[in-house]
């Protein structure tokens, strides 16, 4: 069974009752929050049942055009109180395009319970079972960590007072479309017409900061995704060591503060100066965050 929520009366409820369930539900959280407030990334919400869910998906709408190698907008959200509601959901209905190319994000156990071994019987082959073990393997062995991420989040009244001499020519500033090639150059999952694109989409969708030099070059920026997530922090090496980056999280995490969302983000645990820059801003917590691809029947 499987339920659209497509009330704007029912997802309000829904923004108040995941709150209840911090840190596990952060990512469906601000997701929701996004769609509760224009849409801009046009999502949509699945629950295995209302108002008594047991497990929750964002997706992107399924009547949008999509390019179904787009992993990075072909994104989803989960959350789940029971574990048998959120694997029923996968397996027994059509809450996942499992003909695309796509990525879900949540907890650690969200990614590692998502297929049931019937699922894997089946939705996958031996084969296909094979390839997705070699492409974990590959993927640990370029990241060094397998989608083991961190996710920090601090509440308003904790962040930290913010004191830092800049240089007068640079400017505290939002990104623009324009700086998007730059962005996705200097992303570890970019480097790709689809990830340039993304990147766009986002500057002008949500909210962002950057540092920019006397000539409008960024030297220090931050974004957030459909999920209300601070991601892609990013200074040149020729700027670091500056507080820059400090100057670009703090200014973000109250940006987001003030239009009500919280302020988290996704670190790999091997970026040990991104994890010591938030932890210096109090009052952060661990909950494991995971983006997973799925691969062709």
């Amino acid at each position: 069974k499987m339920l659209v929520l497509n009330c704007s009366m029912k997802l309000q409820m829904l923004e108040k009752m995941l709150r209840w369930s911090f840190p596990e539900s952060l990512k469906v959280y601000g997701a929701v929050m996004n769609i509760n407030r224009g849409n801009p990334f046009r999502n949509e919400v699945v629950v295995d049942s209302w108002p008594d869910f047991k497990a929750v998906i964002t997706r992107p709408q399924k009547e949008n055009e999509m390019d179904d190698l787009d992993h990075y907008t072909n994104a989803h959200a989960v959350f789940y109180k029971e574990l048998q509601a959120y694997q029923e959901l996968l397996e027994n209905t059509n809450a996942i395009n499992w003909g695309q190319i796509f990525q879900i994000q949540g907890t650690v156990q969200a990614y590692r319970n998502m297929f049931p071994e019937s699922t894997f019987k089946s939705k996958m082959s031996g084969r296909l079972l094979g390839f997705l073990c070699e492409w974990v393997k590959n993927l640990t062995e370029e990241l060094g960590s397998f989608l083991e991420n961190i996710r920090h989040s601090f509440p308003p009244n904790t962040l930290s007072v913010l004191s830092l001499r800049m240089d007068p020519k640079l400017m505290l500033a939002y990104l623009d479309i324009s700086h998007a090639s730059l962005l996705s150059q200097t992303w570890s999952r970019g480097g790709n017409p689809r990830s340039q694109k993304y990147l766009a989409n986002l500057i002008c969708c949500f909210p962002s900061v950057c540092v920019l030099d006397d000539n409008g070059y960024p030297l220090s920026w931050s974004l957030t995704d459909q999920f209300a997530t601070m991601i892609h922090g990013y200074t040149l090496p020729e700027h670091r060591r500056k507080g820059y980056s400090r100057l670009v999280a703090t200014t973000l995490a109250k940006k987001l503060h003030s239009c009500g969302f919280p302020a988290q983000g996704n670190v790999l645990e091997t970026n040990i100066p991104s994890i010591t820059l938030l932890k210096s801003m109090n009052g952060w917590n661990d909950a494991g965050l995971d983006a997973c691809r799925s691969l062709r029947r």
